[in-house]
């Protein structure tokens, strides 16, 4: 159902304006369904990946390396899931009751995904534990550069 009005805002009507936009909506919505038909087509199944990269000190620095190692997550066929983009926007990673929740709440998200993905060779004591807790439970381990390409343990 259109939410686009036959009448503009004075209340007069505009056949002409209502058409224009009517076939812009169809037109987008047509695309919109050619996208996500393709993208399904390409890779119907995208695995979970948790990102392990660090946080502390750069937290800017940090913050936009983890975006980009999502974004070449996706590009990849996967689902990224970064805990430590995620659990700052709510939980203060300055409290140490706070940092350790988001440490338990990100270990236990990791026990979901298909692999761990980590990123650069300056692994922090939260990678450190995130690479244990993955061993531990049998996930599957890649280590990439900060340029993201795979290298060897």
């Amino acid at each position: 159902m259109s939410r686009i009005s036959l009448y503009n805002h004075e209340g007069y009507r505009d056949p002409t304006a209502y058409a224009a936009l009517n076939n812009a909506e169809k037109a987008f919505k047509q695309k919109q369904k050619e996208v996500r038909s393709s993208v399904y087509q390409k890779n119907p199944y995208r695995p979970l990946v948790f990102i392990c990269s660090p946080f502390a000190g750069d937290i800017k620095r940090n913050v936009a390396a983890a975006r980009q190692y999502c974004r070449f997550a996706v590009s990849k066929g996967n689902i990224p899931f970064a805990p430590h983009l995620l659990f700052p926007q709510f939980l203060n990673d300055g409290n140490l009751y706070d940092r350790e929740t988001g440490m338990v709440m990100g270990l236990a998200m990791l026990t979901k995904c298909a692999e761990v993905w980590v990123f650069g060779d300056n692994h922090t004591p939260g990678m450190h534990r995130e690479i244990k807790k993955a061993k531990l439970k049998h996930i599957p381990i890649r280590y990439f550069d900060t340029d993201c390409q795979e290298v060897t343990a």
